[in-house]
């Protein structure tokens, strides 16, 4: 019989990998990495039982708050960074595409179609600045992508969306938009502004513990879908938002920040921003 002892317990684990059942060679490839770095931290930080307890109540709370509201593995995921670090493993940039970021917790499904130039805006805000948001969407040789489909999502000036605030209409600030034969696209919204990530349950624990804030600046969600191009999950920051360099959630990327400009005199907003995406083609992305 073999003596399981701290040397060799990590040893001991990974060869009992596919021993009595056939795994890929992928997954042989996370369980013995995780496996070697979850020992070490454990080593590193001399774990202790209690402290392992409360990690394992700790995961189980926040396995209890997932729903189709709140996503709070994902938030964890956030908070740490490490949404942000896989989505640049699994889109990395070459060339002039646009850069993605992190998905987050507050996208749905199904948000309404909307003609071009249509307003997400169901409810007004005291204090609320509209904007005019256009732009065109084009791939990496310049040439425009008609019929890409602009999946829009944004919280309300009281720093909501509207699946976590119940006076907000369904699906409020969401909207689906598809391009023109010119790759352009338009709608109406509203100015985001910036806004705490839940910092209750377990994420507020989290954030807490690493003695970090939970404020994120104002941006606009984007997720753009056009068969035979890599989908793109993006985000628009506000130039002039607090909290650009201290994001908490680690998502802001110099080359998504946009400009929110005052409108001309005759438009219907306050607000005007012009940005352009530009997505390469599958193929393109697979060599990548």
């Amino acid at each position: 019989m073999r003596n399981v002892t701290m040397e060799n317990v990590t040893d001991v684990v990974i060869e009992s990998l596919g021993k009595h059942e056939k795994i890929s060679a992928r997954q042989g490839e996370i369980m013995e990495s995780l496996i070697r770095h979850l020992h070490g931290f454990c080593k590193d930080v001399k774990l202790t039982h209690d402290e392992f307890l409360y990690a394992c109540d700790f995961l189980g709370r926040a396995g209890a708050l997932c729903s189709d509201k709140r996503q709070e593995f994902i938030l964890l995921g956030d908070i740490l960074g490490v949404e942000v670090l896989v989505d640049m493993l699994s889109n990395p940039v070459s060339g002039n595409e646009t850069v993605s970021t992190v998905l987050g917790p507050f996208f749905r499904e199904d948000a309404p179609v909307m003609p071009k130039g249509a307003s997400t805006v169901q409810k007004e805000f005291e204090g609320q600045e509209t904007v005019y948001v256009e732009g065109y969407v084009r791939d990496t040789d310049g040439n425009p992508i008609a019929g890409a489909i602009l999946d829009i999502w944004e919280d309300a000036p009281n720093g909501l969306y509207e699946n976590h605030d119940p006076d907000q209409p369904e699906y409020n600030l969401r909207g689906r938009f598809e391009t023109d034969e010119t790759g352009h696209y338009a709608f109406r919204a509203l100015r985001p502004v910036p806004y705490p990530i839940p910092g209750d349950e377990t994420a507020g624990e989290l954030i807490r513990y690493m003695g970090h804030h939970c404020m994120r600046p104002g941006h606009i969600h984007v997720m753009i879908t056009r068969e035979g191009y890599r989908p793109l999950i993006s985000q628009i920051y506000d130039s002039t938002s607090d909290y650009l360099d201290e994001d908490s959630v680690f998502a802001v990327k110099e080359e998504l920040v946009g400009e929110f400009r005052k409108a001309p005199e005759d438009a219907d907003t306050d607000l005007v921003l012009r940005f352009d995406f530009n997505l390469p083609l599958k193929s393109q992305a697979m060599a990548a």
